[in-house]
């Protein structure tokens, strides 16, 4: 896979990436639509299809991405199409913090090193070009405003935008609502986005838990989209008793 275009993983870090404070918005929910938007990118690689609500891989030749080659390897290894819920739902273990390192590589953004409490060293991420992130931004506003349909990427990356909650942070307070309702929407228009965003939604609502139990999923497949839920335990990282990345 060629370099001359940005990855949905990474847009999806840099929407949700302040560019005050940092940080990133929604840091908890926000590397499970990351494992969600590997699985998007490699469908539209081609490399894997959906299966129903299964994942399933039809060409295990790598991509050239490391780390979506890492994914596809994992997803190949189970011999048989995996529930996007329960892939999604797996360890993640640092994750974020693997695309901010990879997105500091590429010049993208830049590390500011700091200190919590005045004790345990941070570091914050700041993009060194912000004309990316107002680029990626403006085709989710024109999607939104002018209500034509979208290229599958950007419905993609609406879809997981909604779903880990980046809908508050993009569209805040009372007067952001009807563009948080249209960016809702926007799930419809890619069905593999839609179905790793309805499995984000579903892992953070607890269901990828309910199902390993052998328990029935919290809503059927038709359920109408709810709003991500909050206090999503933290997911571990690399490093973290060394330094702590600033959320």
């Amino acid at each position: 896979m060629g370099r001359s275009r940005r990855t949905i993983p990474e847009e999806l870090l840099l929407l949700a990436l302040d560019p005050t404070t940092g940080t990133t918005a929604q840091p908890q929910s926000l590397d499970l639509g990351l494992a969600g938007a590997q699985l998007v990118e490699l469908a539209m690689a081609g490399r894997i299809a959906p299966d129903g609500d299964r994942i399933a891989v039809v060409v295990p030749r790598p991509t050239g991405d490391p780390t979506l080659d890492c994914a596809l390897e994992l997803l190949r290894r189970r011999g048989a199409p995996v529930r996007a819920v329960h892939w999604i739902g797996g360890p993640r273990l640092g994750l974020r913090q693997i695309y901010l390192s990879h997105l500091e590589r590429c010049g993208m953004v830049a590390a500011v090193p700091g200190q919590m409490c005045g004790v345990l060293p941070t570091t914050r991420y700041q993009a060194t070009d912000t004309e990316i992130s107002r680029e990626i931004r403006a085709r989710l506003d024109s999607a939104i405003r002018t209500g034509v349909p979208p290229d599958p990427r950007t419905a993609a990356l609406a879809a997981l935008a909604h779903a880990v909650g980046l809908g508050k942070h993009l569209y805040p307070g009372n007067e952001g609502r009807s563009s948080r309702s249209r960016l809702r929407d926007l799930i419809r228009h890619d069905p593999m986005g839609g179905l790793v965003a309805h499995a984000v939604m579903d892992v953070q609502n607890g269901a990828g838990v309910q199902q390993r139990r052998g328990q029935p999923a919290a809503a059927p497949p038709g359920r109408a989209v709810a709003e991500p839920a909050r206090g999503v335990p933290m997911q571990p990282s690399h490093g973290s008793r060394a330094r702590v990345v600033a959320h």
